[in-house]
């Protein structure tokens, strides 16, 4: 350092570079408000500013003198200024910025009603409902607002509700009185001045009315019942889109108290329809094909505009739309994916299955760049744009650049590539969903017909039974009561489908089938445009249709599920229980968030996820992707999950519950316990519990009977399961439940009323379903460790089941007492001398399961290896290779098994007689008869 330098000065001689401004300095929004209102900026503490922070600076105003509207308009520009600085110079999160835009907003407008309500109450009195109760006004941010989203320069999309008509109470004796209506009309226009007019200082926020009932014809406030006549009777389908967002965002007091929950009533049934709704594709076709030509006119002549972040080919509108769509469509059934923020329902849309997870994080990641590029244009001069400048003006070279580095780029050139591949990915993923919307194409990319043909004129280009059966809906009223876009959807189908038969691509049976089905569904104009919609679905339809008769009544019984055709993971993956479960949790919480989670709505969200579970598995059965064995492990591990999750829920709503789990378990026998369920079982169960509380006879009896009726009650969505306890200790006779001790004692012989040979028969095949350690839900984080009650239940059924089997038994009365059975059973099922029954003749495998019991409950006690509830096929193995059988017959009898299954399985899925030709499945008798001849002979 040179002598006598000051610590931190520069050599004599070195010139001093400029200190490089900071990239806020570009704005010229930010520099006006700089030198406009110096004196008030550090009146906003420092950080990302929120509501406290912003009521303390509308205090200080308020206290220096200002008004009311003053006071917001200041705290707007403080607010903003704060914000350029925070983001381009500090890089602050997406979400701090909206958040902050949020917050902004929704306190401004409960300032405003405050203000409003308070002038108005001192000339009208207060308004009054039927009850004279104060009727209340709830202001309903839409869009942006409603999702918690708001840009920088974005304006509010607002909807005034009030909750009841009635009058003013008046003032000094009833003077001023005047109706509801009057009262919040009034007071919208005092939030509108208040906020929305621009003054010496600007405004506070734009504001939009014009998605209210009627637009811009409709009156300023509406009441909540004329909403809802609105909704039924006129609501147009882009509005559901818009509603979808939608949000009481003022005055506080109705939110905090909670009267603005009723609303939910009115909004939720409008925009979730009950059923899978893809009507609403050409609805948003034709809303993004105005939006695109809007934006082309906008641009006509001037090209600098036809680089819009948000309404050009790839922009936010099209990742919002992308989101919305799927959530509309599914948001019915599907109560996890109603959620307003882009950003948190991109991942739901992807877990549920209806995007993949690559692409929704490429979504998210755009629509985060492109966000970011639109809040920079508008700090330029807090205009409401989204355009980007273009080259060639030197302030726009200049913006430009300041944009690109603001965002983290050297220059323009990296920057517009990025934002060209972002643009792509959302075009691309758009176009994908929506078949090209832009140039109104259909469905698979093809430009539709000007005007679809007639059902009468496509009759001769159909083939002959398909035409035969067309020809019958030209009489039919359902068809003749179809609006006109149902009827073109319907020949297009149709023409389509007769296409692929006269191709080979799919039967005319199929075809046939998919006739019979859709009949009866032609109301529910939804299906219709599904198929349309998605040929893959149709196409995939058809195949199912025409591989098995069952399947077309399981779809005629359950129509909904036929968008699981649409899943691309439908072949790939094999039923997960961890999943299902977690999923069906996810759907009550969100159910439970909106209000919705009566006993009602549970009973039918567990039916919809049953039946599209089992559909699922049928899909993969009747394409050969499953053998028999694999689809009855398949529906047992569903039978087992769905006892899990309404086991636990009824738990849950139990009123006279006494513990936070039930120590109860349901033990399954027979095709459950054994793990051989079919299409369409019942399931044998028998409960029990462990539990000294005086209360619990009573409370276990109560929850049974409520665990019984949820699974077996029929409701709008069907039902899940026939439940039989005809096992349980002394049969129909016998206590619904009864302590684990009573039923070891019944079991073991202990007493005086002891368990028959046949239920030892059928406890071979029992197993233990779920206990008290099955009762914590899956989603919570630290699940609480099985108590000792629970593992010692479950330990002690199996002790008492393997003390059973393993009994010691007089062989030969045992062989006797189960031949005896046998014939029973064979008697009740007469077969005639000229046919074969898979299961019930001799051969059959009814005499494989009696020889499998006798083996096991003979030969387990010196043979371990036949404890085990594995199964026939398995035990049959087992006993020959112990010896128990000759050799060859053991095997022999598990494959003949295993084919009966077989042939048994597909009789019934295609709703044949499980009666053969005398002489059919000759190599299969002779072997399980070969298998009784050694065990009983």
């Amino acid at each position: 350092m040179t002598a006598g330098a000051a610590p931190g000065s520069l050599p004599q001689g070195t010139e001093m570079s400029p200190p490089v401004p900071p990239l806020s300095a570009h704005s010229r929004f930010a520099t006006r408000l700089r030198r406009r209102y110096a004196a008030e900026l550090p009146l906003l503490p420092a950080g990302t500013p929120r509501r406290p922070q912003m009521a303390q600076v509308y205090d200080a105003l308020r206290a220096r003198g200002d008004d009311a509207g003053t006071a917001l308009r200041i705290l707007r520009q403080l607010v903003l200024e704060r914000l350029v600085v925070l983001d381009c110079d500090h890089g602050a999160p997406l979400a701090d910025v909206t958040r902050a835009m949020t917050d902004l907003a929704e306190f401004a407008l409960d300032t405003a009603c405050r203000q409003a309500f308070e002038e108005l109450d001192e000339r009208h009195g207060a308004p009054l409902g039927a009850q004279g109760r104060r009727a209340e006004m709830w202001v309903v941010g839409m869009g942006k607002l409603g999702a918690r989203e708001l840009n920088v320069s974005s304006d509010i999309d607002l909807v005034y509700v009030y909750d009841e008509d009635g009058e003013t109470a008046g003032i000094e004796g009833g003077r001023g009185r005047i109706s509801n209506h009057e009262y919040f009309t009034q007071a919208v226009k005092t939030v509108y001045g208040l906020i929305g007019v621009p003054t010496e200082h600007g405004f506070v926020f734009r504001v939009d009315l014009a998605l209210r009932p009627n637009g811009n014809s409709g009156p300023p406030a509406v009441s909540l019942d004329a909403l809802e006549d609105y909704f039924q009777v006129q609501g147009r389908e882009w509005e559901r889109f818009a509603w979808m967002k939608s949000r009481v965002v003022a005055p506080r007091a109705c939110i905090e108290g909670g009267s603005a929950q009723a609303l939910r009533g009115a909004v939720l049934p409008f925009v979730f329809r009950r059923y899978l709704d893809y009507n609403v594709f050409e609805s948003l076709r034709g809303l993004h094909r105005q939006i695109r030509e809007h934006a082309a006119r906008r641009s006509a002549g001037r090209p600098e505009r036809a680089n819009d972040v948000k309404l050009s080919r790839g922009g936010i509108r099209e990742i919002e739309f992308t989101v919305q769509l799927l959530q509309v469509v599914r948001g019915g059934q599907f109560p996890e994916l109603r959620t307003r923020p882009t950003l948190q329902a991109l991942p739901r849309v992807a877990a549920a299955g209806l995007m993949p997870a690559a692409t929704a994080q490429g979504l998210a990641q755009a629509y985060e760049f492109l966000r970011r590029v639109e809040h920079r244009i508008q700090y330029l001069d807090d205009q409401q744009t989204h355009v980007l400048p273009m080259c060639g003006k030197p302030e726009d070279d200049g913006d430009l650049t300041w944009i690109a580095r603001s965002m983290g780029f050297a220059d323009c050139c990296p920057f517009l590539h990025e934002l060209d591949r972002h643009r792509e990915l959302v075009a691309q993923e758009f176009d994908r969903l929506l078949g090209g919307a832009q140039e109104c194409k259909g469905c698979n990319g093809a430009q539709q017909p000007a005007r679809a043909p007639d059902l009468e004129q496509l009759l001769e280009q159909l083939p002959p039974q398909l035409r035969e059966r067309v020809a019958q809906w030209q009489r039919q009223p359902r068809v003749m009561a179809l609006r006109e876009d149902a009827r073109a959807r319907l020949s297009r189908l149709v023409a389509r489908t007769g296409q692929w038969v006269e191709q080979g691509h799919v039967s005319e049976a199929a075809a046939l089938r998919m006739a019979d089905w859709i009949d009866p569904l032609l109301r529910r104009e939804s299906y219709l445009a599904l198929l349309l919609e998605r040929p893959g679905v149709h196409e995939r339809l058809l195949r199912l249709l025409g591989a098995a008769k069952w399947p077309a009544r399981y779809l005629m019984q359950h129509p909904g599920v036929i968008d699981e055709l649409a899943s691309d993971q439908l072949f790939s993956e094999r039923f997960a229980a961890a999943d299902f479960e977690s999923e069906l949790e996810q759907r009550r919480e969100a159910l439970q968030r909106t209000g919705e989670d009566d006993d009602e709505a549970l009973l039918n969200l567990l039916r919809r996820a049953h039946h599209a579970e089992v559909f699922r598995i049928l899909a993969r059965d009747v394409e050969g992707q499953l053998t028999v064995e694999q689809v009855a492990d398949d529906l047992s591990a569903l039978a087992d999950a769905v006892l899990r999750v309404t086991a636990r829920w009824c738990w849950q709503r139990l009123k006279q519950r006494h513990r936070e789990a039930p120590r109860v378990a349901i033990i399954g026998y027979g095709k459950l316990g054994g793990k051989e369920l079919g299409y369409g079982s019942d399931l044998d169960i028998v409960f029990v519990y462990e539990d000294d509380d005086e209360r619990a006879p009573e409370v276990y009896a109560g929850f049974v009977r409520k665990l019984v009726i949820w699974l077996g009650t029929k409701t709008a969505e069907g039902d899940l399961f026939e439940i039989d306890t005809a096992l349980r200790p002394n049969g129909s006779s016998g206590l619904l439940i009864t302590t684990f001790e009573a039923y070891a004692n019944y079991q073991q012989r202990r007493g005086s009323n002891t368990a028959w040979t046949w239920e030892h028969q059928a406890m071979t095949r029992a197993r233990f379903v779920l206990g008290e350690e099955d009762m914590a839900s899956p989603l919570d984080a630290a699940q609480p460790s099985p108590a000792a009650a629970a593992r010692s239940l479950r330990q002690r059924f199996d002790a008492v089941r393997e003390a059973v089997i393993t009994a010691p038994r007089d062989g030969a009365a045992l062989r006797a007492e189960i031949m005896a059975m046998r014939e029973k059973v064979r008697a009740a099922h007469p077969v005639k001398p000229d046919r074969f029954d898979v299961k019930h003749s001799p051969g059959g495998m009814v005499d494989a399961e009696f020889a499998v019991q006798f083996l096991v409950l003979s030969q387990a006690g010196a043979h371990r290896e036949l404890i085990p509830n594995l199964g026939n096929i398995a035990l049959l193995v087992r006993a020959e290779q112990a010896g128990l059988l000759p050799r060859g017959v053991g095997r022999a009898a598990a494959d003949a098994y295993r084919e009966l299954r077989r042939v048994q399985h597909q009789a019934r899925l295609n709703e044949e007689p499980t009666q053969l030709a005398a002489d059919a499945a000759q190599p299969q008798r002779e072997a399980i008869r070969a298998l009784w001849s050694a065990v009983f002979a």
